[in-house]
């Protein structure tokens, strides 16, 4: 990675204003999944430690500019005070008064979260004033923060325009690695695109085409190529309007050399609940009335045996409604096949991140991203605000 780190500057005696991703899931006032304030520990802890004052900042959920009561960071503060066995404090407000008097109180090494960023109508509109409002409390920024990296926020990017700004660890792990991955992969390089639509992932498929030397095929866009390949779909999901793209996606995969793999079977059902009575049939034998809502065993097992040879695996996206008990098979197979195999497997955030998490796998993998939208984002080869902010070394 290109651009300075944590590493690269000195923070002791400085104020830092550190841009953290805690968008984490909650219930009753509790945050349930931790996983992304841990993700977040080594950047704090080498903050604190090396004597920086450390301000963090993040968004949670989507209050759309106004104060939310069940959005406030108050669960996160003590969840975070918990992990890193030190008081962090806590503010009701974003910036002014109140946040200025806690920053004053600061000594070496102490933690103040301020409150939700978005509750401020100026954060998603990247507002120069509340970049300014935040800059003017540090006098160094730290983007640690890859999940919200492909926004242009007040928080993320605007206030990098006047500070000196770098790279958290996690920020730059995520880089690296699927910097790594697109630019030198090891091979066989497999890429597995899963999810509901072609359209959220024109990008990715594009970009990954030209890189990889298999890409299989999952989930609800997959019916859209089944249609392509000239196979009736039943009542699956289609996109009418991307079948002829679909068809030139599966041309030049063959023009490239590219292994573009595509299920064999499927699981359909008569509803689309846990309840639906099912069948196993083949591809090209969908009946009319029955939609597929998961791949196959015999995919399963094709799916897997590609996984095993491969050096280097990227996952975008379920292959199936893996949140309905009855069609989560194929999706559990795939991160089977994942935790199991000796190459390098990168999970790109979002639906895949869960279903590895849902299923017990996440440990067994090389690098679960933070970021769905970031990493999906980064792998159709586009900058990310959050990070063409930061400076070079």
């Amino acid at each position: 990675m290109n651009k300075k780190t944590i590493r690269d500057v000195e923070v002791n005696g400085q104020t830092v204003f550190c841009r953290v991703d805690f968008n984490v899931p909650m219930s009753d006032g509790e945050v349930t999944d931790d996983t992304r304030i841990k993700a977040a520990l080594p950047t704090i802890k080498h903050l604190a430690g090396n004597g920086a004052k450390v301000i963090l900042a993040s968004h949670l959920g989507r209050p759309k500019g106004e104060v939310v009561k069940e959005l406030r960071l108050d669960p996160v503060a003590r969840r975070l005070s918990d992990l890193l066995g030190q008081l962090v404090t806590k503010t009701d407000e974003v910036y002014g008064d109140e946040v200025n008097k806690a920053i004053s109180e600061m000594e070496n090494g102490d933690i103040l979260l301020i409150e939700n960023v978005r509750f401020n109508p100026g954060e998603e509109k990247n507002d120069p004033e509340l970049a300014k409002a935040f800059a003017n409390m540090a006098d160094l920024y730290v983007n640690d923060a890859f999940g919200a990296a492909h926004r242009a926020h007040a928080s993320t990017a605007g206030v990098a325009e006047h500070l000196p700004a770098v790279a958290g660890f996690l920020m730059e792990k995520e880089i690296n690695v699927l910097g790594q991955a697109l630019s030198n992969p090891e091979r066989p390089f497999t890429a597995i695109i899963g999810g509901a639509k072609v359209k959220d992932k024109i990008g990715v498929i594009d970009n990954l085409i030209d890189k990889v030397d298999h890409l299989i095929i999952g989930g609800g866009l997959a019916y859209t190529f089944v249609k392509a390949q000239g196979h009736e779909v039943g009542k699956s999901l289609l996109e009418e309007d991307k079948i002829d793209l679909a068809k030139e996606y599966m041309k030049k995969a063959e023009n490239k050399g590219v292994d573009f793999i595509m299920p064999e079977d499927v699981i359909v059902a008569d509803d689309f609940s846990d309840s639906a009575n099912t069948k196993e049939v083949a591809i090209d034998s969908i009946p009319e009335d029955w939609e597929a809502l998961d791949i196959g065993p015999k995919t399963r097992e094709k799916y897997a045996q590609v996984i095993k040879d491969s050096k280097l695996i990227i996952w975008n996206g379920p292959m199936g409604v893996f949140e309905l008990e009855t069609f989560a098979n194929g999706t559990k197979a795939v991160a089977h096949a994942l935790a199991e195999t000796k190459g390098y497997s990168v999970i790109g955030g979002g639906d895949s991140a869960a279903a590895v998490e849902k299923f017990g796998y996440a440990d067994d993998m090389d690098h679960v991203s933070t970021g769905g939208g970031a990493s999906l984002e980064f792998m159709e080869g586009k900058e990310l605000p959050g990070v063409a902010l930061l400076n070079d070394k």
